[in-house]
């Protein structure tokens, strides 16, 4: 006994365990370094990483003997590959979580173009470059196999690349980033379907195995179904289900995979198809996200990325037939990737230099092209020369480590074009998609969010892609005498996740009722910080995610009498800071839900008025008025004030600059903006009154008091008010109403609907055009 462990030890002097843990560990440290060095000159994590592997492989410090000895080791390799393979399994089964399933609908024509468009040109490429390979190489046997590896690396794009790749430029939100993300799944797909359909059709065995593996992974979803509805019962009260339900799902996926790996296949497209139809709404999917996205994003894919560049050697291409090789393939598989693209894109009449960003960011590889060549390798690549499984291997590692930093180039070059452009709702086409951010502090204000949420989706023929934070004050620290040990749960020490208290579990479960009943999914953020920086963490994550309009809750709140009390004073403040900074339209939510705006339902109709002065913030105030309308319950209403004489119209002089230029320029000015005020009342009034979808109502005043007067005959009449901010300009109409204004973030009419004197039923949603210069924030 004693005497076959020094055998074993001999053979074996270091445990493979320790190897494999301290060879991912060394990547993650040596990625974080590179990553600080390299991120301030625009390039994106992946290339990093690899990077790391690079450092640490055979190419640079595994040359040395002790280091190589210790890192690439023959009884380390079955644990490569199981840890490669259960990583595999969570990152895809991750993907397929998050896929924007009713984007991909939509555009499943347009990513699909693109997508097959690249693929065909790099298939005929990869043919004629096989044939070259196979005569430079001498290959004798196999001839075919060859041909098709080689065809399906030059045509894959690695969605897991893409997406990471996407996210780290912060790209992946934008139009070209959610496009070249789908297309990259189709991509994939695609080819691993094709080459387990090839595997599959030379072999009967596989055929069976490929019908086996279907009821398997069909068997899956429907158990993916009943376990996820099962488990959100059981944790009703609680903020995410157990750890052991969440074992027990994973481990049903990798048990799955691993059956279907067994017979020869990929098990990556059971894992994406696993989590593509993973019920979305309630606690098991958001725990699975929640879980998986942390381990998945900081350790697993850098992990994955760090072992492609640990498996490239640079030693192979000091042979010449291999270099040429090589270059000639990444020129091939670059070149195939544009022109094919560009067509597709000239086709789909997309504009140049997104299709040249689409071509670059689908040339990454290194997810099914590593799983393919292994496949091969264990069943044909024994019969050829070593140098053609590194040959491929290279080929896999150089076109992702070129493809990332001309991405990254290509956007910093052309940054405005592809910077954040839907910044307001008046130029937005209301028949397309909105993108959407709610901000809440506690569960007291769901009511009105999900009722704007519910009320902004139509008839659900515009899309709509809300977002939802759940902003906490990060409490400041005390001062204790007691130790860690006997500090009370909740106190000081507390974990992130403890903040916010019971208005997490009220608040997913008002996200997840409303999800059931409506099928529309509000992506749940949580942000914890102190109210001096809240402002730049809801900017900083609307500008992410590119939405076009904020909507931030009023700092009173309804009491049970019906009067508004003041809340925090941070939230005020926060709110001013938002209006001040915001890269969009902004929208303060006065909420009264006891008797005003609430969630739409099938059975109430709801009277809503928009209320329209002039200015931009009133013609922003209707342009979203527009989702509402077509909202099959909801009454709404156009009500337009209206001088009652033509001296109104005009500009005071004595209000004026001094000097004839400066006096015609306002007047110029004052004009203009009525004439974009009655184009956009025309065209709202032709499209929604004139087909009954919408009342329209004109209010002639004279005076500031005759509005107030006016205003108080509405009072009872809505649930919901519309109103801009202001940016009027000189309004004779509202003279006189700020002098006792208590609110000025809300504008003059907003702050007299929300005042508690004022005493009306109905919620008041007060709109800010987004400002786009210093002049536009002196109107207010």
């Amino acid at each position: 006994m004693d005497a076959a462990r020094r055998a074993v030890c001999q053979d074996d002097p270091f445990n493979p365990l320790i190897t494999t843990g301290t060879q991912a560990s060394c990547m993650l440290v040596i990625s974080h370094f590179f990553h600080l060095v390299l991120k301030p000159l625009g390039q994106p994590g992946p290339i990093a990483q690899i990077l790391a592997g690079l450092v640490l492989g055979p190419s640079m410090l595994s040359r040395i003997d002790k280091v190589g000895n210790f890192f690439i080791q023959a009884s380390s390799e079955a644990y490569y590959q199981l840890f490669s393979f259960i990583f595999r399994v969570l990152f895809v089964f991750l993907i397929g979580l998050e896929t924007d399933i009713p984007y991909l609908r939509r555009n499943l024509r347009q990513a699909s173009i693109i997508a097959y468009g690249g693929v065909i040109t790099c298939v005929i490429f990869g043919a004629a470059i096989a044939a070259f390979v196979i005569i430079q190489l001498n290959v004798i046997t196999e001839k075919f196999y060859l041909v098709i590896i080689t065809m399906v690396i030059l045509a894959n794009s690695a969605s897991p690349a893409v997406i990471r790749l996407a996210a780290e430029l912060k790209f992946g939100t934008s139009d070209v980033g959610r496009l070249a993300i789908c297309s990259s799944l189709i991509n994939e797909m695609s080819c691993v379907i094709f080459f387990s359909v090839y595997l599959a059709c030379t072999s009967k065995k596989l055929f069976g195995a490929a019908m086996l593996g279907l009821f398997c992974v069909v068997g899956l979803i429907v158990l993916n179904m009943y376990l996820a509805n099962w488990s959100n019962r059981r944790n009703q009260n609680q903020k995410y289900v157990s750890n052991a339900e969440v074992l027990l799902i994973l481990s049903l996926l990798v048990g799955v995979s691993m059956l279907i790996e067994a017979y020869g296949f990929h098990s990556t497209l059971c894992c994406f198809l696993a989590g593509m139809m993973f019920p979305r709404e309630g606690k098991t999917a958001r725990t699975l996200r929640h879980k998986l996205s942390y381990a998945v994003y900081n350790f697993i894919l850098p992990v994955y990325f760090g072992y492609m560049g640990f498996l490239f050697d640079v030693s192979d291409l000091r042979k010449l037939e291999i270099f040429i090789i090589v270059v000639v393939m990444i020129l091939l598989s670059f070149g195939g990737r544009i022109i094919g693209t560009l067509v597709a894109c000239h086709y789909l009449k997309m504009p140049r230099n997104e299709g040249v960003i689409l071509a670059f960011i689908l040339n990454l590889k290194g997810h099914a092209d590593l799983l393919m060549v292994e496949i091969i390798s264990q069943q044909v690549i024994a019969h050829w020369d070593p140098t053609i499984y590194r040959l491929l291997i290279v080929i896999i590692v150089l076109n992702t480590v070129i493809a990332g930093p001309v991405v990254a180039y290509i956007l910093r070059k052309d940054e405005k074009f592809f910077a954040h452009s839907h910044t307001a709702l008046e130029q937005h086409d209301p028949d397309t998609e909105l993108r959407m951010l709610s901000c809440v502090y506690g569960s007291r204000q769901m009511t009105g969010v999900i009722g704007l949420v519910s009320a902004l989706s139509g008839l659900q023929i515009a899309p709509i892609f809300p977002y939802l934070i759940h902003l906490v004050e990060l409490p400041k620290r005390r001062k204790t005498n007691l130790m860690y040990h006997e500090l009370e749960d909740g106190d000081q020490y507390s974990d992130e996740e403890d903040y916010g208290g019971n208005d997490v579990v009220e608040i997913n479960d008002a996200v997840d009722a409303f999800t059931k009943e409506t099928k529309i999914l509000i992506h749940q953020v949580k942000v914890v910080s102190s109210f001096s920086t809240i402002f730049e963490e809801v900017c900083n994550n609307a500008e992410d995610s590119r939405v076009s309009i904020i909507f931030l809750p009023f700092h009173k709140h309804q009491r049970i009498d019906g009067q508004m009390e003041s809340g925090k004073e941070g939230i005020r403040t926060t709110n001013q800071k938002i209006l001040r900074h915001a890269p969009c339209s902004v929208g303060i939510l006065v909420d009264r839900g006891q008797t005003g705006f609430q969630l739409v339902v099938s059975e109430r109709v709801q009277p809503v008025a928009t209320l329209f002065f002039g200015g931009p913030d009133d013609r922003e105030a209707l342009a979203c008025s527009k989702r509402i309308a077509s909202h099959p319950r909801i009454n709404m209403t156009l009500i337009r004030f209206l001088p009652a004489s033509c001296i109104d119209q005009k500009v005071q002089i004595d209000d004026a600059p001094h000097g004839d230029d400066e006096v015609l320029m306002a007047i110029s000015n004052h004009e203009t903006e009525m004439e974009m005020d009655n184009a956009s009342v025309e065209e709202f009034y032709n499209r929604y009154v004139t087909r009954g979808q919408v009342g329209y109502v004109e209010k002639q005043v004279e005076n500031g008091l005759q509005t107030v007067e006016a205003l108080r005959e509405l009072a009872e009449m809505y649930s919901l008010f519309i109103v801009g901010k202001g940016g009027r300009g000189p309004c004779h109409m509202t003279t006189g109403m700020s002098d006792w204004e208590e609110c000025p973030e809300l504008g003059t009419v907003g702050d007299l609907l929300a005042s508690s004197d004022f005493n009306i039923n109905g919620s008041v949603l007060v709109i800010q055009r987004h400002r786009h210069s210093s002049k536009d924030l002196l109107d207010d």
